[in-house]
């Protein structure tokens, strides 16, 4: 076999393994390329997808729900068991220390007088005292001092209605000129306010039944329960300068007092 034949026979072989080397490198080219297409398309499919959701309408529970508020009251008389009052003396000298003394000494008085009556210590305050000058003169002339007035004012406690106007008429005989009240109130409402506000809440439920009906619509879950009002106001006492002439026993009538409740309660409808 001549040079050439040689060389033709190695070049035919060395193209043989090439061509055998380089086929299987093709299946790993072509599965890559199909691994990246996958990939390429869930990418751009991905957007589209979360655009579409971002579409979807507003969720209902933003809506706001419909509510009925009705109010409702509850009250509770009973007889008053205790009363409370003020009482004090003013006293009038050409001077203030005179003024001071004469005062000292009449409401040492009323302090023995409320002591004999039964009134606990911690059932007696003081509340007010002043010492002031007292002025006089002609219309039109300047005015002059001509005295000093000095005013000492305890606020009491009676426990039991049936000393009230004993004691009263007690203190007016020691020497007070002042007195303010009776005002009667209950010592310990709690129990009473308690009836009160289950009442006021069923008056609220009736109220909301009725409207309920009415409107066509059904109560769905109480969302709030709040309450105003308590107690009744006070009553006012009012102010007498008392004598010191002898006077009948003072009569004292209680009366009743109330306690009452005030609720206002919120509903979800259907």
């Amino acid at each position: 076999m001549g040079q050439n034949s040689l060389l033709h026979a190695a070049d035919s072989t060395w193209d043989s393994r090439l061509s055998f080397a380089s086929e299987p490198e093709e299946y790993p080219v072509i599965s890559r390329r199909n691994s990246i297409m996958s990939h390429s398309r869930l990418f751009l499919a991905l957007p589209a997808t979360l655009l579409l959701l971002g579409m979807q309408p507003v969720a209902a529970a933003d809506v706001t729900p419909r509510t009925l508020t009705v109010s409702g009251t509850g009250e509770i008389k009973s007889a008053p068991d205790a009363a409370q009052l003020s009482t004090g003396v003013v006293s009038q000298a050409p001077n203030a220390a005179a003024a001071l003394t004469a005062n000292a000494r009449a409401m040492t008085a009323v302090f023995d007088t409320l002591k004999r009556a039964g009134v606990a210590e911690k059932n007696i305050q003081t509340s007010d005292f002043s010492i002031s000058p007292q002025y006089a003169g002609k219309p039109g002339q300047p005015q002059h001092i001509a005295g000093y007035q000095a005013s000492n004012t305890v606020n009491v406690l009676v426990d039991k209605l049936d000393k009230v106007g004993p004691t009263i008429d007690a203190l007016v005989a020691s020497g007070s000129n002042q007195i303010d009240g009776p005002n009667f109130t209950i010592a310990d409402p709690k129990p009473l306010l308690a009836k009160a506000r289950e009442m006021a809440v069923k008056d609220a439920i009736a109220k909301a039944q009725v409207y309920a009906a009415a409107a066509g619509v059904s109560l769905g879950p109480i969302m709030s329960i709040g309450e105003s009002g308590g107690q009744s106001a006070p009553r006012p006492m009012n102010r007498m300068m008392m004598s010191m002439d002898k006077a009948p026993a003072t009569p004292i009538a209680g009366g009743e007092e109330s306690v009452s409740a005030d609720v206002s309660i919120t509903w979800a409808i259907n």
